[in-house]
Formats: C-alpha cells, structure tokens, sequence
C-alpha cells in the first residue's frame, strides 16, 4: 500500500458529538422509515419489526468490528483498507468498491424522495411526477455536494441543524403514537418472532432490506482522518448510532402495522411516515413527518457524499483508481476532484432515472440491489477484524466475544442474506446490485497490472500495531502506524 499520502484532509475537524450526530443521519431515521417500511411489509408483512430486530444484532457485529479496526488503522478508505491489508487487496477493493456504487445508486434513489417530499409541501399532487421530482431532489443534492466541498466543519454544522429538527419531530410522533386511539390493530409480541416469515427465503428478504435501514453509521469511519481522537470516537460513534437508530426504526415499524391498514401502507409506498402522522395528528401531522423525511433525506444525501468521495479519494492516493481523485483542495482541505467527478456521474444518472419509472418503483429495485452490496463490504469488514485480532482474541473474553465470535457471526449474517436473497428478488436489483459490482474488475485489474504498492500491502495486525500521533500539522492525514520491520517514517 502506498506510503506516500501527499496534501491531506483536515485533521481534528470533528469532535464525538459531530461524530455521533453523522451516525445517526448516515442512517437516515426519518427517510428510512418513510421509504423503505413499504418494501419491507411488502416482503414480510407483519414480521417487519422481527426483521429489524434480528438484523440490529449481526449489524452491531459489524459495527464492533469497525470500532476495533479503526484502532489500528485510520483511513478515510476505512473497509477498502482493512479488508485490503488483512484478507487480500482484491477483495479490499471489492469491499470498497460496494461502498462506492451502493453509496452512487443511492444518491440517485435518495435525491427523487427529496424532490418528491419538497413538492408534497406545496402540493401533494406534484409529488408523483418523477421528472418534477428529479430535478427538485437534483438542485438539493447539487446544494449538499457544495457543502461537502466546503469542508468538514461546514458539512457538520448543516447536519446539526437537519438532524437536530429531524430527530425532535421524530421524537414527538413517537410519543403521539404511543396513545394514539384510532388504530387498524393491537400490537402482538408475535411481531418480533418468526412466526410470520415465509420460511428462511423470506427472512433473508427482510433482513436485506433491513440492512439498508442501517446502513450510513459507517460514515464515521470515511471521516477518521478528520476526526479527533478517531481510534476511539469513530468506532464508539458508529456504535451508539447503532443503537439510537434501532430504536427509531423499532418505534416506527411497530407504530406503522398498529395504526395503519394494508391498503394505506401499499397505496402509499413512497412515503408511509407521512400517512402516519396525518393518522395520528390530522391537519399538521402529516405536513410535519413530510418535513423529518425531507431533512433526513437532505442530511444523508450529504452523509453519503461523504463516504463515497471519502472512498474514491482513498482509491486515488493509493493509486488504485485515477490518482487525480486523491487530491485536496487547497483551501477547504476536501477532495475536490472526487467530489466533482460524482457529481458530474450521479447528475446523469438522475437524467436515465426518469426512464426507469415512479418513485416507488425506483426505490423498491435500488433498495435491494444497495442491500446486496452492503452485505458483501459488511461482511468483509466482518471477517477482517478477526484476521487482524487474530493473536488477541484469547488474551480476554471481552476481546473473544466483542473483537471475534461477534463480528464473525455478524459477516457470516451478511454472507448468508445475501445468497439467500438472489433468489427472491428481481431481475431488475440482481442486474444492478451484483452487475455494479461486477463494473469493478475493470479498475481493479487495470491498476493491479499497473503495479499499484496497495496490491503489496503493509499487513494489518493488531499484536503488532503501536498507536502514534498525527504530526502537529495535521499533515500525515492517512493510516497512522508502526509496524514491526517496517520504517517509522511512515
């Protein structure tokens, strides 16, 4: 892997606070509920709830695993080092690349909900039309990709005050819900069981839906080169993020099959939350979860700009995608070319968007191909951090459960939704979720015969990796390691 990082990002922007709030919207509560509760009940019906709950566990797994390998090597690539410098470098860029295209899609997928829900405001009817929608959810993404470019400050104070709205009316509406009267039936603990899966295809099903549900905490991670103190803050913020979502996604499920018909869930598949709150709350209620979406849909467009040119600039200092993605602008500190370059890609992606058909229809396809490739890169990580704690697992039970049986179980989880789900969903999200990955041997060929040092990795392990400091400068803004054998001059 390549020692030579050049101009890097801004170190010690973010404090944990910042750090725990980008969690939390890279998951996107608000906009998950909305856009995805329809495919879940549609996938399971009434076990949506036990769907969420027994994919929360093999996520904190992977959520443990990235706490521990941001310990030892701090990258903005975050999985597409780990995975490079533990399994194989094929396969850490195989894992970065998921990131990288599940994160393009969803830009797309995210912006037309976006556009939808700000003409909903005004109009409820102009919320159907895809192509008004296209271009609303366009100019919002364009105005997010210019808050990233402005640097991470920047980026984090607009997210304080999306999520920070978002989060309080969410917490309203689940109190509301709470003593809500008028409901379509009564909860039953049945609903966290496995009563109510078709069998173990139609639990894979949901639990790959659930995996979107999510995804996004892991942003902590693209930001660790930019955060203070990140070997601690990034991995304890992605797992009380974890956790916070969870909640809300429990809340809000449960919520949704107690106060809403069938018909109302099915009829109302781009956005479920707002039917909602105008059953809980008539008149203003609806208005207000429409504002929630919004913003949540806003903060994790800007999240997930974040993660992808994170990741594509980590791919260009390290020579394993164009090198130009690798450079920083020079006054915000933030990689501007990335930034540009996807952009300019998921512009003209939102133009073949309007071909594709409704909203509902967009999202249902780009939710299950983005869930497949979450679980491969989810799944790796996985597995790596038991390759790099491999000679620490035995030393306690806590780095035995937490550094190793956990993680593994939780990449073993993904591996098996994934294959699992092949056969049950679409053409359609087959084509694009293993298709886009597939797209990926090209570069990863191209530049391993071009003899890029990241296919001649540094190993990663946690037995004999020593914490250094960053430079006063801030200046050596990529993994920050000794090895044994290896220069200190890192």
């Amino acid at each position: 892997m390549s020692i030579s990082r050049g101009r890097g990002l801004q170190a010690n922007a973010l404090g944990t606070f910042d750090t725990v709030v980008m969690a939390v919207a890279g998951s996107a509560p608000a906009y998950s509920i909305a856009a995805t509760t329809a495919v879940l009940v549609g996938s399971v019906g009434l076990a949506s709830p036990a769907a969420l709950l027994y994919c929360a566990i093999p996520m904190l797994g992977i959520a443990l695993a990235f706490s521990y390998l941001s310990r030892i090597d701090v990258n903005a690539g975050a999985s597409y080092s780990w995975v490079g410098r533990t399994l194989h470098p094929f396969l850490g860029f195989v894992s970065g690349w998921a990131l990288v295209i599940s994160a393009t899609i969803f830009m797309v997928a995210g912006s037309l909900p976006a556009g939808s829900m700000t003409l909903a405001l005004f109009d409820e009817g102009l919320a159907d039309n895809t192509a008004l929608s296209t271009v609303v959810g366009a100019a919002w993404f364009v105005l997010m990709l210019l808050v990233v470019l402005g640097g991470a400050r920047l980026t984090v104070r607009a997210q304080l005050v999306m999520s920070g709205v978002e989060l309080a009316i969410l917490a309203l509406f689940a109190v509301l819900a709470f003593f809500h009267t008028g409901n379509a039936r009564s909860f039953e603990w049945s609903w966290l069981g496995f009563g109510h899966f078709d069998g173990m295809q139609g639990f894979a099903s949901g639990a790959l839906i659930a995996a979107f549900y999510y995804w996004g905490w892991d942003v902590t991670s693209n930001l660790s080169e930019e955060t203070r103190n990140s070997r601690r803050t990034t991995g304890l913020a992605g797992l009380i993020g974890v956790g916070i979502v969870f909640l809300l996604f429990e809340v809000f499920t449960i919520a949704v099959n107690v106060i809403l018909t069938s018909k109302q869930i099915e009829e109302n598949d781009a956005n479920v939350l707002a039917v909602l709150g105008e059953e809980v709350w008539p008149g203003w209620g609806g208005k207000l979860l429409i504002v929630a979406v919004m913003l949540s849909t806003i903060a994790t467009l800007e999240t997930t700009l974040i993660q992808v040119t994170r990741s594509l600039f980590a791919m260009g200092r390290d020579r394993t995608m164009p090198s130009a993605l690798g450079k920083v602008h020079r006054r915000w500190n933030t990689p501007w070319v990335a930034i540009v370059v996807v952009g300019a890609v998921a512009l003209l992606m939102f133009i073949a968007s309007n071909a594709l058909g409704s909203v509902g229809d967009i999202l249902s396809d780009a939710i299950s191909a983005i869930g497949l490739q979450i679980a491969v890169y989810y799944g790796l990580s996985g597995l790596a951090v038991v390759v790099a704690y491999r000679r620490m697992l035995l030393k306690s039970p806590a780095d035995f459960l937490l550094g190793g049986l956990w993680p593994l179980l939780g990449a073993l989880f993904m591996f098996w939704i994934f294959v699992e789900s092949l056969g049950e969903l679409s053409t359609a999200a087959i084509t694009i979720g293993v298709g886009g990955l597939a797209v990926g041997l090209v570069p990863m060929l191209w530049y391993w015969r071009r003899g890029s040092d990241y296919y001649r990795p540094a190993r990663l392990d946690a037995s004999r990796t020593v914490e250094t400091d960053y430079l006063p400068d801030g200046a050596t803004a990529g993994p920050s390691l000794v090895h044994e054998g290896l220069p200190t001059d890192f």
